[in-house]
C-alpha cells in the first residue's frame, strides 16, 4: 500500500471516530465541538486528494460550527441574519475552488447544514445531516478517492438513527429539553 495513500485515508479514519462522537452526545454544543474537530482532518484529507472544494468546505463547516458552540452564550450567534452571510460564503468558496459540477456537492451540504443547524433543534439538525448532509458527502467522496470518508457518512447516518433511538425523537425536538440547552 502506498504510504500517502494511508495517510490520507487516515486521516478520514481519525474524522470518523470524532463524527461518531458527536452523535452520542447530548448537547449541542457538544455536537459542533466535536464535528469541527473532525473536519479540521477531512479538510486534510480532501487537501491530500486534491479535492479542494471539499478541503474549503471543511474549513468552512469549522468556522460555522465554533460559532454555533456559543450560540446560547452570545447573543449575536442567535441572529438568522448569519444564515444568508454563510450561504454567500458557500458561493464563494464555490466559486474559488470550481471544479467542475462535482464542486456543487460541497455547496449543496454548506447550505443545507447552515439552515439545519441555525434552528438549534437537536432533532431537525439530526435529520438534516441524515437526509442532506451524508448521502452527498458519500457521493462526493467516492468521485474524489476519500474511500475512508464513505465509511465514516455510512456509520454517520447509522449512528444518528442509533441516538435518535437512544434519546428519542421527541425530547430531541422538544425545544425545553435538555438537547436544546447548552
Amino acid at each position: 500500500m502506498n504510504m500517502t495513500f494511508a495517510i490520507t485515508q487516515g486521516f478520514g479514519i481519525i474524522s470518523t471516530v470524532f463524527f461518531l462522537l458527536s452523535y452520542q452526545v447530548r448537547s449541542n454544543k457538544g455536537l459542533y465541538l466535536l464535528q469541527a474537530a473532525g473536519c479540521g482532518t477531512f479538510a486534510l484529507q480532501y487537501l491530500m486528494l486534491g479535492a479542494y472544494s471539499g478541503c474549503f468546505s471543511q474549513v468552512f463547516v469549522i468556522v460555522r460550527n465554533l460559532m454555533l458552540s456559543k450560540y446560547n452564550q452570545w447573543a449575536w450567534v442567535r441572529s438568522k441574519g448569519w444564515v444568508p452571510v454563510f450561504i454567500l460564503i458557500a458561493l464563494i468558496i464555490t466559486g474559488l475552488t470550481w471544479s467542475g459540477p462535482l464542486s456543487l456537492i460541497p455547496l449543496l451540504v454548506m447550505v443545507a447544514g447552515t439552515v439545519g443547524l441555525w434552528t438549534n433543534n437537536a432533532g431537525l439538525i439530526r435529520l438534516v445531516g441524515l437526509v442532506c448532509i451524508s448521502p452527498p458527502w458519500i457521493i462526493y467522496d467516492a468521485l474524489s478517492g476519500a474511500y475512508s470518508a464513505i465509511i465514516n457518512e455510512v456509520l454517520v447516518m447509522v449512528f444518528v438513527l442509533s441516538s435518535i433511538a437512544r434519546f428519542g425523537w421527541k425530547q430531541m425536538i422538544d425545544t425545553e429539553s435538555d438537547f436544546q440547552k447548552q
